[in-house]
């Protein structure tokens, strides 16, 4: 039978606030510690949708487990565990939900697959909306810590889980390698070792994504305004001025819809090409991806402060080191060399999202320190979350001696996270297989310009071609 309810767990978190009231001594007459900087992210409120909670039962799963409730941080949860246990539990980690006051909680895609192998999996809906990565692991790892509060309380006693894996989509690509990563152990509050994980479509860069939103959206505003001076020019971040409709009507033909991809003008293809460079160089499907209606989701970040909507206090991007270029060849053409030197520069800020006393940072960072096994996946052609993450990612992996630990796939998708189930359940497959019988999995290479370039790149784990796209041999 279905049940809900809300459990109370004790705090996590004393071990950390005793070793934070120990580093600040008994000194009662030092000076007071200088204040956190306040954000607008904290001014905002949320509610869990109550009545979105409850689900129905997977069709040959009907004797499993199902509950779901309000966590006391206001997070909304759903948890199921089949009648078979295998003592495993799987975290999902769900996408970004935008800007509004409801939360909601998504079943994984990999539903079907747990239950089918005996896997547990839990999901919160986060106690916050917004790009608010440092809630969505916080809330994940408070949800997995209550798991068996929660089986007990609906009346199934069960055994703390054997292993723990976390998996998610997009920004919750960014909570699973955030969420394994050392710094998250060191300053979380609430704290799960996590034993393999499955980043799909990720933000495994973390805070790149938002320097590319910014170089892009700058670039197509100085690009149009260069070609037509009745496009507003480029004179300040934010740019107050920014106008979508008027860069379009430069850079496009036709503009790409939901239905149909776009056909760029001669300036549009010096766009592309920006775009590619940017995104992660040449390589299959990128220009296809270019022209899908993910243009419009991109530019609408146009115009924006670098506080990601009230995430962070400060601004925190800039270009002021990027090299913008029209085409392949990495010497610049006298008119790549003019576009550079004329558009507008902001430096960097990276202390905007700089290390916290109360926890994990606002965004937090995939700096590439774990030790467990991780199979992350990313699209070839998706201009959202683009593939040069997975390309700083396995950098930065490399730099700690963290690469033997991960498996990359790219995947010949034109959209973002438009990846097909028996992609995403071999990917998981494949973790789980690594992690308990030490088979490592197959992945793709990364960084090497001329092996992704290559146009059969991304063929290997690609599991069906996509409608409209360069077919694999």
């Amino acid at each position: 039978m279905d049940s809900h309810s809300v459990i109370f767990l004790k705090p996590l978190a004393i071990g950390l606030l005793a070793a934070s009231i120990a580093a600040c001594g008994g000194d009662s007459d030092r000076d007071p510690a200088p204040s956190e900087p306040s954000r607008v992210q904290d001014q905002r409120t949320f509610t869990a949708d109550e009545a979105s909670l409850p689900f129905e039962a997977l069709e040959g799963h009907d004797s499993a487990s199902r509950w779901w409730g309000v966590r006391p941080n206001g997070a909304g949860y759903r948890m199921e565990v089949p009648e078979n246990w295998n003592g495993k539990l799987v975290m999902y980690a769900h996408g970004y939900r935008g800007e509004g006051e409801t939360l909601t909680v998504s079943n994984p895609s990999l539903r079907g697959w747990f239950l089918d192998n005996g896997y547990a999996w839990a999901a919160s809906s986060y106690s916050t909306n917004y790009y608010d990565v440092r809630t969505g692991v916080e809330d994940t790892n408070e949800l997995a810590l209550a798991f068996n509060e929660i089986a007990s309380a609906n009346g199934r006693e069960l055994d703390t889980p054997s292993k723990i894996y976390i998996t998610g989509h997009s920004m919750g690509g960014h909570v699973t390698a955030a969420a394994i990563e050392q710094e998250t152990y060191d300053t979380a509050n609430n704290v799960v070792h996590y034993d393999g994980a499955v980043p799909m479509c990720g933000v495994v860069a973390d805070t790149l994504e938002f320097n590319y939103l910014a170089w892009f959206t700058m670039a197509a505003q100085h690009l149009a305004h260069t070609a037509d001076n009745n496009v507003p020019p480029l004179e300040s971040v934010p740019a107050t001025n920014f106008d979508a409709d008027a860069i379009n009507a430069v850079l496009w033909e036709e503009v790409p819809s939901p239905s149909a991809l776009g056909t760029p003008t001669a300036e549009g293809e010096k766009m592309m090409a920006i775009s590619r460079h940017l995104s992660g160089g040449e390589r299959p499907i990128a220009d296809i991806g270019f022209r899908t209606y993910y243009w419009n989701i991109v530019m609408g970040t146009g115009g924006r402060d670098g506080t990601v909507n009230g995430i962070l206090a400060d601004n925190l991007t800039g270009n002021a080191d990027v090299t913008y270029q029209f085409d392949n060849d990495p010497a610049l053409t006298a008119e790549e060399q003019a576009f550079n030197d004329t558009i507008l520069r902001v430096e960097e800020n990276p202390a905007a999202n700089g290390p916290r006393s109360d926890g994990l940072r606002w965004i937090p960072v995939v700096n590439g320190e774990f030790t467990i096994p991780v199979v992350s996946l990313q699209g070839l052609g998706d201009l959202y979350v683009p593939f040069r993450h997975a390309q700083v990612y396995r950098e930065r992996a490399a730099a700690n001696g963290s690469d033997t630990w991960l498996v990359q796939r790219a995947l010949r998708s034109p959209g973002h996270c438009d990846f097909t189930q028996e992609e995403q359940e071999t990917a998981f497959a494949d973790m789980i297989n690594w992690e308990q019988n030490s088979v490592k999995p197959a992945g793709d290479e990364i960084l090497d310009p001329a092996v992704v370039a290559d146009p059969d790149y991304g063929c290997q784990f690609t599991s069906e071609d996509r409608p409209g796209l360069p077919a694999c041999l």
